[in-house]
């Protein structure tokens, strides 16, 4: 099963360009998590909404033309697939979080709060990752094998980030955040990427458009895939696709 999770940073847009057709292409991917779809789905094109290869579910924010998320999966592949947005007891206006779950498989793609509008935005983002902890350590007690993924919008430990010292304290690499990161690993949710490459350095998801950061590969590795602990001897692969064009966030790919 090939996983693979892409805040895309606009979807019409990625597939204007051509990048989201020459990423299908070439990667050809089981479930595809996307995260910042930035459109209602009456807004998308036929391809977008009836592609002949995948169900696709989307999940948008009620403002437009913000954030929101989809899961595409793999058609007569998966059996009794079923679509959960959201989560409870949180008003998910802005389709952060999506589902799929299929035999005993839970599979979520999240795009959590950046968190830095305001002081409410900040409170909100760290209420929102407790919130995601509880939601999905209650799918793990019902037996479910559980894998998620997105934009975290968090660079857990100094390795994740070019320029550490600098970012030290600020949104984005604060220790109130990335407490949060800590509490899921201690609670037996594993970040893939570290757990196979636990000293790997240089390898980001996320670099500033207006700086060029990516020709100089500054960047934060913000996007992950968590997996239960139990899961972890079943990975095949985990890669950055760090040469796919078309957003300001490259892909991350599972194989499980």
């Amino acid at each position: 099963m090939k996983i693979i999770s892409w805040n895309v940073n606009g979807i019409r847009a990625v597939e204007r360009k051509g990048d989201l057709d020459d990423f299908l292409k070439k990667y050809n991917p089981d479930i595809f998590l996307i995260q910042e779809i930035k459109a209602n789905p009456e807004q998308l094109s036929e391809a977008l909404r009836e592609h002949p290869e995948y169900l696709q579910f989307y999940h948008p924010a009620v403002k437009p033309g913000y954030a929101g998320t989809a899961i595409w999966i793999r058609r007569n592949e998966f059996n009794e697939v079923k679509f959960l947005p959201g989560m409870p007891d949180f008003s998910d206006d802005e389709g952060r979080v999506s589902r799929v779950d299929f035999d005993d498989y839970s599979i979520l793609g999240v795009y959590f709060p950046n968190g830095g509008k305001s002081s409410e935005a900040w409170e909100g983002k760290l209420m929102f990752y407790e919130n995601f902890l509880n939601y999905i350590n209650e799918i793990r007690k019902m037996g479910q094998k559980v894998i998620f993924a997105g934009d975290v919008n968090c660079a857990h430990e100094a390795i994740d980030l070019a320029r550490p010292k600098e970012n030290e304290g600020k949104i984005g690499f604060h220790s109130a955040e990335r407490e949060w990161l800590d509490r899921w690993i201690t609670q037996g949710w594993i970040d893939v990427w570290r757990a196979k490459f636990p000293k790997k350095t240089e390898v980001y998801s996320w670099w500033h458009v207006i700086t060029r950061s990516r020709l100089r590969n500054v960047g934060w590795r913000i996007d992950y895939f968590f997996i239960d602990k139990d899961l972890l001897s079943e990975v095949k692969n985990i890669e950055y696709l760090t040469d796919q064009m078309g957003s300001d966030h490259c892909p991350v790919l599972l194989e499980i």
